[in-house]
């Protein structure tokens, strides 16, 4: 059993082949697929393809710090509603801080990201943190947080051992590993060997971050695979036993049995 954790394929760099990328994800052995909603431009293409796939595909609500602006509070409000009326979703994300492209929006990204993390704690679920650019911004939001029932995963995780440390101070987290531990110049395998195999899950992020051999082309499901095989190689672990680890812990964080 594999399973990605974070996924996109309900944008559009799939509306021309979603069942075979699908068909593909399957026949690789994944079970399930997580997806992480963007803004309230994407709810209902995300939620239709989970409908398409039930058991296979499950959604997230949440507001993506790229997409906090002047209009982060009607947005905020839509999440909200969405929260409080359906109980389909199964965390809140993704949501966090992204520092790369712009800092425009830093302190309305804070305000954000703060509200969806107690909206967390309200309802009960776990969190999908974004990061990018912004790790002490993301731990000095979440420190207050370490001992409350607060459990997700610090999606994308490309940092340091010494943040790994950090990170893996809130206990009900995991750290989500894709394809950039493949490229040939991250440090990331390094980082690993400090984290154990119980604290990590495996994702894609599609379309974005294809690992090797697929660097550079669009993303799917199905490369897990190659994720797995390479994280496998740095723990010196059987594949298989890898798979089953990280698809236990998948499946603790968001409340799922199998």
């Amino acid at each position: 059993m594999l399973i990605d954790t974070h996924s996109h394929l309900f944008v559009e760099e799939f509306t021309e082949d979603l069942p075979l990328v699908m068909e593909r994800a399957q026949k690789a052995g994944v079970s399930y697929i997580f997806m992480p909603n963007i803004d309230s431009t994407t709810i209902d293409a995300m939620l239709s393809v989970c409908r398409d796939y039930p058991g296979f595909c499950y959604p997230m609500i949440g507001l993506h710090p790229t997409s906090v602006n002047e209009s982060y509070e009607q947005e905020l409000a839509i999440v909200h509603k969405y929260l409080s009326t359906s109980r389909e979703f199964v965390a809140i994300g993704e949501i966090g801080l992204d520092l790369y492209w712009d800092k425009t929006f830093l302190k309305e990204q804070i305000l954000v990201f703060e509200k969806q993390i107690e909206w967390a704690l309200e309802y009960g679920l776990p969190i999908v943190i974004h990061s990018r650019e912004a790790f002490e911004y993301i731990y000095k939001v979440m420190e207050p947080y370490k001992n409350t029932p607060l459990t997700g995963i610090f999606h994308s995780f490309t940092g340091t051992s010494e943040e790994a440390a950090k990170l893996l101070e809130f206990e009900g987290f995991m750290l989500g590993i894709n394809g950039v531990v493949t490229f040939k110049k991250s440090t990331l395998p390094e980082a690993l060997t400090t984290v154990p195999l119980e604290r990590i899950v495996l994702e894609t992020d599609s379309p974005y971050l294809a690992p090797v051999p697929n660097r550079g082309k669009r993303n799917e499901s199905a490369n897990v695979r190659d994720t797995l095989m390479k994280v496998a190689d740095i723990y010196q672990m059987d594949p298989e036993y890898v798979a089953q680890v990280t698809s236990v812990n998948a499946l603790k964080v968001f409340g799922i049995r199998k």
